[in-house]
C-alpha cells in the first residue's frame, strides 16, 4: 500500500530491490478541476501550469506485469485484445523508462483490463499509467516512495501522476527543466475539509475515441491559441481560489471555479488555427441542463476534458435529481465519488 505522503523531493530516490516474477495493481481515473493543458516539455511531460484534481470511484483500470527472461521484445494486451500500434508503443516506451531505472534488460508481458472507455477524455491514459506505473515498478524491483511512483507515472501521461493519490491532488507544475524539471514535477494529497460532500455526475455523450488526440489538441492548442497565454496565467489564479475553497468546504466556490477553469480551457481550443472543438449539440444541451439546475436552487456546475462528456460536480444528497436532468441527453450517466490511490493488488506472481 502506497502512503498518500509523499517524501521531499530531494529525498524521492528510487530504490531497487530483487525484482518479482510480476505484479499487479489498479488505479483510477481523475478528472482535473483546475485543468492540465500544456507541456513546457514533452519528453519529460512536464507542463506548463499546476493542476488540481479528484479522483474517482469508478472505472478503475488493472494491471498485471510479469517478466518474461526468454522474451525478445514486450507484449501486451487491452482488455483481452492484443495491442499493436501506438498503444503498443507507449507501453514498452514507459516499461523501457522502468528498466533504465531498475538496471534491467528483461522484457515484460503486460495484461491491462480498462473498465473507462479509451481516448474519450474520461481519464483512461491517467488510470490506466497509474495502474502500468505502480505495477511495472514493483515487477522490476523499484522501490519508489509515493511522490517518486506520481513522477514516473507523469513519464507514460501526466494526468497519471495525480491518479498516484486518493480524493483531491495537487500536480505541481515544477521549475525549470531536464533533471531540475522531472525532480521538481510531481502530485501530491490536498486536503478537502471534512464538510465538502462532492459528488461527480458523468454524462457520457460519446463514448467514442476522439477525432483529435488530447496531445495534437494540446499542442496545436499551445503553439497557435492568442487565447492559451491568457488562460494559462489566469489558471493560477483559479489554482488559488480552488485551494482556499477546499479547505473551507465550500462546494459552491469549488464548482464556479472548476466550470470556468474548464470553459475557458476549450475557449483556448476553439481560437486555435485550426480550431479544436469537442463541444458536441448533446454536449451544449447537458450544460444547458445544469445551467437550468442552478437556475432551480440546486447546486451543480460542469466541467470538461479534451472531449464531448461533461462532468457535473454537485451535492451528493442531489446527484440522482442532476443524473435525472441530463439522462435523456447523454447515452450513458454514472455517478462518482472521491475514490482510492492507485494501490499493488499482488506482488511477485
Amino acid at each position: 500500500m502506497l502512503s498518500d505522503t509523499p517524501a521531499p523531493a530531494s529525498a524521492a530516490r528510487p530504490l531497487t530491490a530483487p525484482a518479482a516474477r510480476g505484479a499487479s495493481a489498479v488505479a483510477h481515473p481523475n478528472i482535473a478541476l483546475i485543468k492540465y493543458w500544456g507541456k513546457r516539455d514533452e519528453q519529460l511531460m512536464l507542463p506548463v501550469t499546476d493542476s488540481l484534481s479528484m479522483t474517482l470511484d469508478v472505472f478503475p483500470t488493472t494491471t498485471h506485469v510479469r517478466l518474461d527472461q526468454d522474451a525478445a521484445e514486450d507484449r501486451a494486451a487491452l482488455n483481452g485484445e492484443e495491442a499493436t500500434g501506438e498503444t503498443l508503443r507507449r507501453i514498452t516506451a514507459f516499461l523501457d523508462l522502468v528498466r533504465a531505472r531498475a538496471g534491467s534488460s528483461v522484457r515484460a508481458v503486460v495484461d491491462t483490463r480498462n473498465t473507462v472507455p479509451t481516448g474519450a477524455g474520461l481519464a483512461s491514459s491517467a488510470s490506466g499509467f497509474a495502474a502500468l506505473a505502480t505495477a511495472a515498478a514493483a515487477a522490476y524491483g523499484l522501490r519508489l516512495d509515493a511522490a517518486g511512483l506520481s513522477r514516473l507515472a507523469r513519464r507514460g501521461s501526466g494526468s497519471a501522476s495525480r491518479s498516484v493519490f486518493s480524493s483531491f491532488a495537487l500536480w505541481h507544475a515544477g521549475t525549470g527543466t531536464g533533471e531540475e524539471g522531472d525532480t521538481s514535477s510531481y502530485a501530491e494529497p490536498v486536503p478537502a475539509a471534512d464538510s465538502l460532500d462532492a459528488a461527480l455526475v458523468i454524462a457520457v455523450v460519446n463514448a467514442g475515441e476522439k477525432a483529435v488526440s488530447s496531445r495534437e489538441a494540446m499542442r496545436r492548442t499551445v503553439q497557435t491559441s492568442p487565447l492559451y497565454g491568457p488562460w494559462a496565467a489566469s489558471s493560477r489564479d483559479d489554482l488559488a481560489d480552488m485551494r482556499s475553497a477546499l479547505v473551507r468546504g465550500d462546494l459552491k466556490a469549488v464548482g464556479e471555479i472548476a466550470e470556468r477553469n474548464a470553459l475557458g480551457m476549450h475557449a483556448t481550443m476553439l481560437a486555435a488555427r485550426p480550431a479544436v472543438r469537442y463541444l458536441s449539440p448533446a454536449t451544449v444541451t447537458v450544460l444547458d441542463r445544469v445551467l437550468k439546475l442552478r437556475q432551480d436552487g440546486v447546486l451543480a456546475y460542469a466541467t470538461m476534458d479534451a472531449g464531448p462528456n461533461v462532468k457535473v460536480l454537485c451535492r451528493r444528497a442531489d446527484a440522482a435529481d442532476v443524473a435525472d436532468a441530463v439522462r435523456d441527453a447523454a447515452g450513458t450517466v454514472v455517478t462518482a465519488r472521491p475514490g482510492p490511490g492507485a494501490r499493488l493488488l499482488a506482488e511477485g506472481v
